[in-house]
Formats: C-alpha cells, sequence, structure tokens
C-alpha cells in the first residue's frame, strides 16, 4: 500500500511544474527595464507588467521568440515618467487600464493591427492632447479616455469602432475620414468631424468599396476633401510607367468610390492618384 501511494504522489508531482512555468517570465532589456510577461492559449505573449525609467517605450515585437499580441491590465499604469509609447502591428488588444495615470503621456504611436481598446485604457493621462487610431481598431471599452482633461481630438483611419458605454472625456472632438463608414453626427457622445487630409489617399475599405477585387472588377475608395476633383491613373508597368487617366471623380462629401473592370490581355494594373 505504502508503495502505491509513493507512485501515485510521484505522478502528482511529476504533473505540477509545467503548470508553475508557464505562469511567468521575465525579459530584461539593454536600458535595465524589465518586462513581466505570461503567453497565451495560442503561445504568443501577454505583456503583464512593466518596470523601468525611460520617458520614450517602443512595446517589442518579439519576446524570447514568441510574438507579443496583448498589453495587458495596467502593464504601465502609474508611469508618469513615461511620454512617449510605440505600439507595434502584431499587438491586437490594449487591456484595462493598461496605461491609466501615465500623466506624462502627447504621443501614441499605434501601428495598424489592434482591434480591442479595454476600459479605462488611457484614463487620468492628463498630458495626452490627440491621438489617432488605426482602421484595424473595431472595439472600444468604457471610459477608455476619462479625466483627461487635455484631450482635444481623437483620429480614426477607419469605420466606426463598437463603443461601450462612454468613451469619450469632455472636450474632445472625434475625427473620422470621409468615405469610412458607420459615423454620425456624435460618438460616444462625443461630437464627430470628418478629416480633411492634405492630400487624396486610397482607404482600405469605406462606403464606396472595400479595397481589393470585387466580382469582375477592381474597386477602392477615395478619400480627401469636400467637392474636389481627383483623377485616377493606371499604369501597367512601373519599371517604365506611362500614366494614363482612366477616370476623373468630384468627391461629394469628401469621398468616392472607384471600380473598374479587369483588362484583357493585361498582367495587371497599378493605380495613384492626382489632384485635378
Amino acid at each position: 500500500m505504502t508503495t502505491a501511494w509513493t507512485v501515485f504522489l510521484a505522478l502528482l508531482l511529476l504533473a505540477a511544474p509545467p503548470a508553475v512555468r508557464a505562469q511567468f517570465g521575465y525579459s530584461t532589456n539593454a536600458d535595465g527595464s524589465i518586462y513581466t510577461y505570461n503567453t497565451n492559449a495560442d503561445g504568443s505573449i501577454n505583456l503583464a507588467r512593466y518596470t523601468g525609467l525611460p520617458l520614450t517605450v517602443t512595446i517589442p515585437t518579439k519576446i524570447n521568440g514568441l510574438t507579443v499580441t496583448t498589453i495587458g491590465q495596467q502593464v504601465f499604469a502609474g508611469y508618469t515618467s513615461l511620454t512617449n509609447i510605440t505600439i507595434p502591428s502584431r499587438v491586437t488588444s490594449i487591456g484595462t487600464q493598461a496605461f491609466g495615470g501615465c500623466s506624462g503621456l502627447a504621443s501614441v504611436t499605434i501601428a495598424n493591427g489592434v482591434t480591442t481598446i479595454g476600459n479605462s485604457a488611457f484614463t487620468e493621462c492628463s498630458s495626452l492632447t490627440n491621438i489617432t487610431f488605426p482602421g484595424s481598431v473595431t472595439n472600444f471599452g468604457n471610459m477608455v479616455f476619462s479625466s483627461c482633461p487635455s484631450l482635444a481630438g481623437v483620429f480614426f483611419e477607419g469605420n466606426a469602432p463598437t463603443a461601450v458605454g462612454s468613451v469619450l472625456g469632455p472636450g474632445a472632438t472625434v475625427y473620422y475620414f470621409p468615405g469610412t463608414s458607420g459615423w454620425s453626427n456624435n460618438f460616444a457622445g462625443r461630437p464627430t468631424a470628418k478629416w480633411f487630409l492634405p492630400n487624396p489617399m486610397i482607404l482600405n475599405s469605406g462606403n464606396g468599396a472595400s479595397l481589393g477585387v470585387q466580382g469582375n472588377a477592381f474597386a477602392f475608395t477615395i478619400s480627401w476633401a469636400t467637392n474636389v476633383s481627383v483623377v485616377v491613373e493606371a499604369c501597367t508597368n512601373l519599371a517604365c510607367p506611362v500614366w494614363v487617366p482612366i477616370q476623373t471623380n468630384t468627391l461629394s462629401n469628401g469621398w468616392c468610390g472607384f471600380s473598374e473592370a479587369f483588362r484583357t490581355n493585361s498582367p495587371g494594373s497599378y493605380y495613384r492618384i492626382t489632384s485635378q
């Protein structure tokens, strides 16, 4: 009987270490700062805590060979000396209060890839004056910018995300590209305005046409300014380009859709937009 119990306990001990090893890891950077992290179910990295003094931080794309995809809850909370943060494209989610209380934070760079902004992610960032979110963002939590008295502009490069509760603090205006969809005269309790650009651009998606193949044609949305005209030009060889005007559009309400049927006996087309 004693032998049987000894074997049973030994098996339990052998099974325990993997669960312990999976809890937290640590990565020390050249500047002495430390990321505490754990792994997600898919093997990617979730940042759990940051320890360090640098004023400017760039989130790493990988730690120990694993891709960083999520910034967890309160990772940078209370770092009043943090002034600039850059978030790479592999990150898809910013957690609850991830940057809460970062009172010294003007500059936040978010690469296209982030889809979810957690509750109160930037609460009490009192120095933050404006921020731009890429078109990949689709979900906003509650009170993302609560107690951000300096925030004047929140800029969106894509369609309107789904908002939960009151997203923005008082005083901010929400700006969006003409031609993107889902916007009305307010977003999460704040007024909206069109974000007119200095030059015309092609959007990934929008009211007119999503970028890419649709049926037997190639289509995209052009955004710029209201009631101005743009010319879509095309060529088939970038090595020796000959740009041919194929369509002139007036941007009613600041945008228009473009679509061209596939050309027979053509290896492909390249497009550019010019003002008339």
